[in-house]
Formats: structure tokens, sequence, C-alpha cells
């Protein structure tokens, strides 16, 4: 009985603990709630906030933070979402925004001389033109991120100069699946299937750590001035991976593409690449073609072609490259800097030592085998 009371009167004092003071604070009491535009100060995509018009059925006039609350459906002849204003951020919220048979582009920049556009997050497909298109007029200063785009009659995403495509899924449209213009800057997004070409990039535009597979033409094409890096391009029906001029291809992965592995134009950097197994099917191509001069082809490994690597003209430096298994290991016309060993094979190696130099202590060597 005796502990039942001690335990009772613990309890008790506990209690009185937590409940703390039963004074009041001084002064009047104040409301702690929030307003409705505190809690959500984006803009609601509706008809009454941004209403449609002619040609769109959403049109976003006014420069802020919009957000849609539910999926939207097309209209033949319209936009989805039509942006004729600068600084417009659209959050698609997850939500889907589909297209009908004769509409126009999903969500779309319309109007000249705009710029600073975003549009986040969210489903785009099914529309008669392209599913994002921020390029006529060229909007500048944009970014698409986290978008899957799929299933339109027109390009994938299309952009104007200086814009971000970033972690975008662009598959089964009728064209190419993106299109950039200059500056830009394209990483994380997958191209697949897609009627043109995976990825196109205008000149001085960066391209990293993409996959474009399985597209009718070429899987990702830069233009002059551009970087290419960690992307993978397989099973295309155009070449995997090309470079105009001035272009640097590295550290990528270029397999079974009907054409060239990788194809470079003049005074390009192509270097620490894997092609393998390109010019399949009906294809006759290379692991790497060079069809101009003041090229450095340097430590790619080139393999299961037509041919390893082919350069067409001379003035282009050939180092530290290796060929094997296909049907012609090299292919270059004479005023070329290129030395090519066949290795020397090692017997059974086990244990701690053993194997033989490859033929050759010369750095700049390449090597078949």
């Amino acid at each position: 009985m005796k502990r039942n009371v001690i335990a009772l009167f613990v309890l008790a004092a506990a209690g009185v603990l937590v409940a703390g003071p039963l004074d009041p604070p001084a002064g009047p009491v104040v409301g702690t709630y929030k307003t409705l535009n505190e809690v959500e100060p984006r803009i609601a995509i509706n008809a009454t906030t941004t209403p449609g018009d002619a040609d769109s059925v959403y049109r976003i006039a006014v420069r802020g933070s919009y957000y849609l609350t539910g999926n939207v459906t097309g209209v033949a002849a319209k936009h989805g979402i039509e942006i004729v204003a600068s600084g417009v951020t659209v959050d698609l919220c997850g939500f889907d925004v589909t297209g009908v048979a004769g509409s126009l582009h999903g969500v779309s920049v319309t109007a000249a001389s705009v710029n600073n556009v975003a549009v986040l997050n969210g489903s785009i497909h099914s529309w008669g033109g392209s599913g994002v298109n921020t390029a006529s007029p060229a909007a500048t200063n944009c970014r698409l991120v986290d978008l899957r785009v799929y299933g339109c009659d027109g390009q994938g995403i299309t952009t104007g100069p200086a814009t971000e495509v970033s972690r975008c899924l662009v598959t089964q449209n009728t064209l190419i699946g993106i299109t950039t213009s200059t500056g830009c800057t394209v990483t994380g997004c997958t191209a697949y299937t897609n009627g043109g070409s995976g990825i196109f990039a205008n000149s001085g535009s960066t391209i990293s750590d993409c996959t474009a597979s399985d597209n009718t033409n070429n899987g990702i094409s830069a233009a002059q001035g551009c970087t290419v890096s960690h992307c993978t391009a397989y099973s295309n029906g155009g070449d995997g991976l090309t470079g105009i001029n001035g272009c640097i291809i590295v550290d990528c992965s270029s397999r079974s593409n009907v054409g060239d592995g990788i194809s470079v134009g003049t005074s390009c950097l192509v270097r620490s690449n894997a092609c393998t197994a390109n010019g399949s099917g009906a294809g006759d191509a290379a692991g790497i073609h060079a069809t101009g001069a003041d090229n450095r082809i340097e430590g790619n490994a080139c393999t299961l072609a037509d041919r390893g690597i082919d350069v067409d003209v001379g003035g282009n430096f050939v180092t530290r490259n290796t060929c094997s298994g296909n049907t012609s290991n090299w292919e270059l016309v004479a005023g070329n800097a290129c030395l090519v060993v066949n290795a020397t094979l090692s017997p059974v190696i086990s244990g701690n030592s053993g194997g033989l130099a490859p033929g050759s202590t010369d750095p700049n060597a390449n090597f078949s085998y």
C-alpha cells in the first residue's frame, strides 16, 4: 500500500510539471493561423486564374509560380499550357498533360523575348506537336527538369539557348527526342525509340550522363564545340555518338549501333571510349570514324565492328588505342601520326608474376590483339 501511494504521488507531480504554468502571458491573445496565400503562395492553373484562348487550354500571361491540381486534357488546334510571360515556373505536380489528335504543343512558349521559364515534375504525352517547346520563338535561360515526355507527333523536347534539360525521360516521339539550341546543358536524360535521333545538341552545349537507345537515327549528335561525356548509345539506327567540329567525346559507351560507334569531323578529342559491335545488322561501320583532320583519338577500345578505327584524311593524331576482333582493325589513309603494334600475347598467368610485354614500350603505341 505504501508503495502505491508513493507511485501515485510521483505520477501526480509529473502531471503538474507537464501542464506548465496556469497564468497566461500578458497582452492580447494573437492568432497563429496562416492565410491561404501563406500556406500555398503559388497560383493554381485553372480556367479562372489562367484562362485559355483561341489556341490554348490554359494561358499564363503574368510572371509567377504556377502549379497543377489535376490532369490536363488537350483540345484540337490548341496548346495545353501556353506561356507568354517571362519569370514563370510551372510545377506539374506529377499530373498528366495529355494531348489529342490535331492538338498543338503540350507546354509551349509562344511569345517573343520570353526568358527565365521552368517546367518541372510531370508527364506530357500524345500531343500533335512537341511535348515541350521553348524554341519558337526562342526562350532563353530556361529549366526543364524531371519530365516524362512520350508519344508526341513532333519532338519530345525542343529548347531555345542557355537551357538546362535535366533528368527527363523522352520516348516514342515521332521526331527527335531532345533538341537544344546553343549553349545548353543536357544531363541525366534518357532518349528511347524516338523517330529521329535520341538527343541533338546545338553548338557550345554539354551532354553528360545520358542514355540514347533504339532511336531511328543517331543516338546522340553534337554540333560544334560541344562536350559529350559519360553517355551510353546503344542499338540506334544511325551512329551512336557524333561530333561535328571542335567537340570532346570522352568516357562513353557506344554499342550495337547500325552506323559508326563514334563519328567526328575536325579538331575533336575522342578519348577513353568503348565502342563495340557497331555496324550491326545491315550496317557497315567503324568503332571510331574521323572524316576530317586535326583530331586526337586516344585511349579508346574498339572491338567487333567492320573497322576498328577508320580515318579518311591525314593530319590526325592516333595514340594508345586498342582494336580487336574487327573485320579490319585499322583503316587510316597516309599522313596521320599513328604507330600500330600487333600485341604479343602472354601464356597462362597464375600467381604473382608472369606475362610478356605487349610488343612496344613506345608510350604512343596503338595495339591490335
